[in-house]
């Protein structure tokens, strides 16, 4: 029997997006259930779902003091109730064909698929640099810490098998990067097994509507998320952009 599915899509103010999104995927692949963790958006993005009057596409609305992307993911990954999560962005950047042959290397036993983008530079000079650079540095650090790692670490598409991950994303969820945006990186450094990870290869492609949410925090938490020496550029990056490091993680401040 092919195992169930959800996919996973946060939100902040989509409506531009939304509705297309859901019904661009209902259509494509009925079987799959569709779960938007929206971030207490502002706009309309809550009544056009509720709209749709659609029993497999649901909405929920995280609280307030919760805000953070990476939590929104994590936590739609543990309460889909379904055997697979693939995660993706609602913005029509991940192309949705990707995500059949996603399903299909889950159901042919890989515990994590990663959509692995074959022209990072559509994203400009900057950013496609950044990305790579990223990318270098976090697959010394988790090679250093004896952490598995694949092609592309800084992919927001990706799928996995629940029962595998929501036990570490439950036992280590004070200890993840919340607020930042790098969930794959969290869900191989906080592993505790070997896994088979598997990688579908796409073009990446531009934004359709709305506007991205990038800014210095997200350069920031990507730097804190790695150990000691991420923290430590982290604190140095918010230094120079004059961003408040110690309003972030107030917690550091005591120690």
């Amino acid at each position: 029997m092919p195992g169930t599915c959800t996919v996973v899509i946060p939100t902040y103010n989509e409506e531009d997006n939304i509705v297309r999104m859901a019904k661009a995927l209902r259509e494509a692949y009925p079987e799959f259930r569709v779960l938007f963790m929206d971030d207490n958006s502002t706009d309309r993005s809550r009544e056009l779902i509720e709209g749709l009057g659609d029993p497999y596409v649901r909405m929920f609305v995280r609280k307030p003091e919760e805000r953070g992307l990476a939590a929104s993911v994590m936590q739609g990954f543990c309460i889909c109730g379904t055997d697979y999560f693939i995660n993706m962005d609602c913005d029509f950047q991940h192309p949705i064909t990707t995500l059949g042959p996603i399903y299909e290397k889950l159901e042919e036993g890989d515990d994590l698929v990663v959509g692995t983008r074959n022209n990072r530079m559509i994203m400009g000079l900057t950013r496609g640099l950044g990305s790579w650079v990223f990318n270098i540095w976090y697959a010394f650090e988790l090679r250093l810490h004896g952490k598995q790692t694949t092609t592309d670490l800084m992919s927001g598409l990706m799928g996995g098998r629940t029962d595998v991950f929501k036990p570490i994303i439950e036992k280590n969820w004070d200890s993840m990067e919340l607020t930042g945006w790098k969930v794959l990186a969290d869900l191989l450094k906080y592993s505790d097994r070997k896994l088979r990870i598997g990688k579908v290869e796409y073009a990446f492609e531009q934004r359709e509507e709305g506007e991205s949410h990038l800014g210095d925090k997200v350069v920031i938490t990507s730097f804190h998320q790695m150990w000691g020496f991420g923290k430590l550029m982290a604190k140095l990056y918010a230094k120079v952009k004059g961003v408040d490091y110690y309003a972030m993680y107030p917690d550091e401040r005591k120690r």
